[in-house]
């Protein structure tokens, strides 16, 4: 299923609702580290409920770990910067989907690296900045889900 990366996430409810979001489909949440909480936070816990268990959490120091353990597979980045549209892309049940912090989104830096696959985006009104990190992480997992027509459900 697919691979979810927070990159340097920073609030602990939006981690805890990516577990239950883990949980509830199948999918692998990776975090790569400095994490802006630890994992023993009551606000994770609280927001992950009783899905700890039943979700595949994997941590990394860092994202040439991160990508060791997650490559070969496609990667899309999804940034505000976006080339493509996230209902434009025909996802594989193995490709990896990169969200960057919820202050500054992924850097530059990070988008420029050769294992990104695609820059995608959600579309948004003019006015907007951006989403909350999770509701865009569930927003895409389902999109990629819905295509391979929900495994698993």
């Amino acid at each position: 299923m697919f691979r979810v990366v927070f990159y340097h996430p920073e609030i602990p409810p939006n981690t805890g609702n990516a577990i239950r979001l883990s949980a509830n489909t199948g999918c692998e949440l990776h975090l790569i580290e400095p994490l802006g909480f630890s994992l023993e936070d009551k606000q994770l816990r609280r927001a992950g409920l009783d899905y700890h268990d039943l979700a595949h959490v994997h941590v990394h120091p860092n994202l040439e770990a991160a990508w060791e353990a997650l490559l070969p597979s496609a990667v899309y980045a999804f940034t505000a910067r976006g080339t493509r549209r996230y209902t434009d892309v025909r996802y594989t049940d193995s490709d990896v989907l990169l969200f960057g912090p919820e202050s500054t989104g992924l850097p530059e830096e990070v988008l420029a690296d050769p294992a990104i696959t695609e820059r995608v985006s959600l579309p948004m009104l003019p006015t907007s900045r951006s989403l909350n990190l999770t509701n865009t992480a569930s927003i895409a997992v389902y999109e990629a889900w819905r295509q391979l027509d929900f495994p698993g459900a």
